[in-house]
């Protein structure tokens, strides 16, 4: 009984550090262009027409792996949009892509 106990506070204290971990990284590297939403309806986000990540159409034009390419790479259309690559690990970007996913308006 204590084995599982020990294993379920263990996975639950990991699934919370992963969502804080996400949090912050979404706050400190993309949040001031893109919101807290992903709506993108920042000083930044309107003045370089950054699309919204909360509307469907946009979620049913961009796959996972586009959205990893433009967290990792940098926007070809935007080119104040960085890449990330050698900032974060694959593991954050991944985090960021399932992030980004659940902003989806329903």
């Amino acid at each position: 009984m204590k084995m599982r106990f020990a294993l379920v506070l263990s996975l639950s204290l990991a699934a919370t550090a992963y969502a804080e971990d996400t949090a912050d990284v979404w706050k400190a590297k993309c949040k001031s262009c893109h919101g807290e939403d992903g709506a993108a309806k920042t000083k930044m986000g309107e003045k370089e027409k950054i699309p919204d990540m909360t509307s469907a159409t946009w979620h049913k034009n961009h796959s996972d792996e586009k959205i990893r390419e433009y967290i990792a790479e940098g926007s070809k259309k935007n080119p104040k949009m960085k890449p990330f690559k050698d900032k974060l690990t694959p593991e954050q970007i991944d985090s960021l892509v399932k992030h980004i996913r659940g902003m989806e308006a329903k």
